[in-house]
């Protein structure tokens, strides 16, 4: 697929609902007819308390679930119609993960945490590979510690060589679920300045989910998520 133009929402949402139990009598909606749009380069926080569907939101946007009514379109592709298969291609192409908890495989270096999904796209390491991901964690300033397992590192350092491999794959769109929960208020802010400064510097847009109002203030938009609609 072509790149869309820099005019086309990374992210748009029309109308759409996530039930669960569909069908049964406990079935129940999470979600309620949300209309969304996250335009290229955009950083925006999301914010609401704990069982408003910012989760559910988050799952649906990352192609983790599928919503019960509604059109998603990522990346100016229209996603509504996919097969798994073609899903799974998506995401792993378009969409970069930070989560609370890095996820990073400590017995492994930094260096080969960040290979990771490139490998698993191309099925097997290439030099260019490695190159790439050598410059991406000296984009995140952990080049000197690149054959360092990241189990001897910081949560703060984790959490950047995290960040890192969520963007090998050159996404369109980093979805960030509370990546400072866990740190100290110096490497959230941190972490968070490294995530405002990739936006900016290479066009990727950002959903930030936050508790943090300080932090949320500093994004150029926040979304306000409250029994499933977004405010």
């Amino acid at each position: 697929m072509d790149k869309p133009e820099t005019s086309v929402p990374v992210v748009h949402l029309t109308q759409v609902c996530k039930s669960f139990n569909v069908g049964q009598p406990n079935e129940i909606e999470i979600l309620h007819r949300i209309d969304l749009q996250l335009g290229r380069g955009e950083f925006c926080a999301v914010m609401g308390p704990s069982g408003s569907g910012k989760s559910t939101l988050l799952n649906i946007i990352g192609l983790l679930d599928r919503p019960t009514q509604g059109q998603l379109t990522l990346n100016g592709e229209e996603t509504t119609m996919l097969g798994d298969q073609e899903l799974t291609r998506l995401r792993g192409h378009a969409i970069g993960f930070v989560f609370q908890h890095h996820h990073l495989l400590s017995a492994f270096t930094a260096l080969e945490n960040v290979m990771m999904p490139m490998i698993g796209s191309k099925g097997f390491c290439t030099p260019e590979i490695s190159a790439r991901a050598l410059h991406l964690l000296e984009s995140v300033d952990l080049g000197p510690m690149r054959h360092q397992p990241s189990g001897s590192m910081s949560g703060g350092q984790q959490q950047r060589v995290a960040v890192a491999r969520a963007l090998a794959m050159n996404p369109a769109l980093l979805l960030a679920d509370e990546p400072t929960g866990n740190l100290d208020t110096q490497s959230a802010d941190a972490v968070f300045d490294l995530l405002r400064r990739v936006s900016h510097e290479q066009g990727t847009s950002v959903l930030f989910v936050t508790h943090n109002p300080e932090l949320a203030e500093r994004c150029d938009k926040t979304i306000q998520v409250v029994d499933g609609r977004v405010i």
